[in-house]
């Protein structure tokens, strides 16, 4: 799963009319906009190429300026990340694998240092 933050731009004169485009395409969901004709969407996607697909589409729509992805997460990522942790240095610590209070964790400048 990928999720990504994206603003959309348009005049503001057009800001309803690409509101409700962007509503009704089913490609993001529209979480936030101002009177200058910004718009805060969220995109998400099973891969990337949809995702790219999603933002493209996003673009090209009439009367929208600009449409910049500002964050993405890949759920990929996270588990090739995890996996070359792995590889690296043998089991993940306990601290990723458990849950932890946040107020017992301490950082070290690595994960491999026990938390309190």
């Amino acid at each position: 799963m990928n999720i990504s933050g994206v603003v959309v731009r348009t005049k503001p004169e057009n800001l309803e009319q690409v509101i409700r485009e962007l509503e009704e395409s089913g490609m993001c969901d529209v979480h936030f906009h101002d009177d200058k004709g910004r718009i805060i969407v969220t995109i998400e996607a099973e891969t990337t190429e949809e995702e790219i697909f999603k933002l493209k589409a996003i673009q090209s729509l009439e009367n929208v300026l600009s449409a910049d992805l500002v964050y993405a997460y890949s759920e990929e990522e996270l588990e090739k990340a995890r996996e070359e942790i792995v590889m690296e240095k043998g089991a993940l610590p306990k601290l990723i694998e458990e849950d932890v209070p946040a107020e017992r964790i301490k950082y070290y400048g690595h994960i491999y240092k026990e938390y309190e």
